[in-house]
């Protein structure tokens, strides 16, 4: 009779967990909140997306529409900077060519905004003619600085990483970084790596440690919707030599593709999100550039 009390108990229990579980409110689709300590550097959240925009006095310069599959996603982006200042939008600036992070621009040149990004970022788009990605206005090959109302908004090529089109993005002021892919924060990267330039990405990140920061806006929320630290980066940095040293050492056994998927394990790493499901798309990218030099 005890177990036969204790089981249901267990059960009740567990129950009663699930119905808690089921009433929490699910995570809205969009948000927009102010990073802690500054004046006017908010983050707008799209999803499992998100891009960081500054209200200045004279105006107010955005990144990323983040609007990929969803038709109204960058006419939202705009809606919730109203929500904060009437100063018009007068920069939108590409943090790279990829559509999940730049499609929806649109309703940003219908605003009147200017819009920026790496040359490269450009050549890649026009090619790419996706009708809800408008071409950049203004494009740079190495550094540019847009400077509005008293803030400074340093940009930074650093060269070959998740892209061939990627920014740094820095303000100098309130010393953060808005850096989109090529360094998550607390957790495993996943099918980004399929483009990704794995010894160059190294360098890239070297860079960003020598830059003057403190705080990191990823592309992604962190856990916790966290925003980076040096040792983020540093963790990151430190992840992909490690994989990076795994994988050669399998792609010289013979192993690459599948044996290697399967068998290549970082058990430091466990506990990071995105661990199970994204450790073999590091792999097969590492196996690409040992296994076949690519």
């Amino acid at each position: 009779m005890k177990r036969i009390f204790l089981a249901a108990l267990a059960c009740g229990l567990a129950a009663a967990a699930s119905a808690v579980w089921s009433q929490a409110p699910a995570r809205p689709q969009i948000a927009t909140t102010k990073v802690d300590g500054t004046e006017g550097v908010y983050i707008f959240r799209n999803g499992n997306h998100q891009a960081m925009f500054v209200v200045t006095r004279d105006g107010v310069i955005a990144t990323d529409p983040v609007a990929y599959g969803r038709p109204t996603g960058g006419a939202t982006y705009v809606a919730e900077i109203r929500k904060v200042t009437d100063k018009p939008i007068k920069y939108l600036v590409y943090s790279h060519h990829h559509y999940d992070h730049v499609a929806g621009g649109q309703a940003f040149k219908d605003a009147g905004a200017k819009i920026v990004s790496h040359r490269k970022a450009k050549e890649r788009l026009a090619v790419l003619g996706d009708p809800a990605t408008p071409l950049p206005d203004e494009t740079f090959d190495e550094k540019r600085t847009i400077t509005l109302g008293g803030t400074a908004l340093e940009l930074t090529y650093l060269g070959l990483n998740h892209s061939d089109s990627s920014l740094v993005m820095r303000l100098p002021k309130e010393k953060i970084l808005f850096v989109v892919d090529f360094l998550p924060v607390g957790s495993v990267p996943g099918r980004g790596m399929i483009d990704f330039y794995p010894l160059e990405a190294e360098q890239s990140i070297k860079q960003v440690l020598a830059m003057d920061w403190e705080r990191l806006v990823p592309g992604h929320p962190g856990p916790g919707d966290r925003l980076g630290t040096k040792q983020d980066v540093q963790d990151q940095l430190t992840f992909l030599q490690d994989a990076s040293a795994a994988v050669k050492a399998a792609a010289r056994e013979g192993k690459c593709w599948e044996p290697a998927e399967k068998e290549v394990k970082l058990p430091k790493y466990e506990k990071w999100p995105g661990y199970e499901n994204n450790l073999q798309f590091v792999t097969r990218r590492y196996c690409g550039l040992w296994g076949r030099g690519t």
